[in-house]
């Protein structure tokens, strides 16, 4: 039987209510239902508790490059804290 890969998403989250401004970065096929997750709390234990808005997002061709994508970002601090700086400064 053929495999189908659907698109990918790696997405990064930020959140200013609910404590000191904070991101989350995680992968998905579905990113307004991951989204809608985070924010109900039946995401990520880590985001539960706030409001989320998604800051950034990328597309791969499979479940496997997201992923990896994904490990980079988490690790990407000066990344994660720009965007997050970015979206402040633009609401202020």
């Amino acid at each position: 039987m053929p495999r189908f890969d659907h698109p990918c998403f790696v997405y990064l989250l930020g959140s200013i209510i609910g404590g000191a401004p904070k991101t989350y970065v995680g992968w998905t096929n579905d990113l307004e239902k991951r989204l809608a997750a985070h924010n109900s709390g039946t995401g990520a234990k880590s985001t539960r508790g706030r409001q989320w808005i998604i800051l950034y997002t990328e597309e791969f061709k499979n479940r496997s490059d997201a992923m990896s994508r994904e490990w980079h970002l988490k690790r990407d601090r000066k990344f994660r804290k720009k965007l997050l700086e970015d979206f402040l400064a633009k609401d202020s």
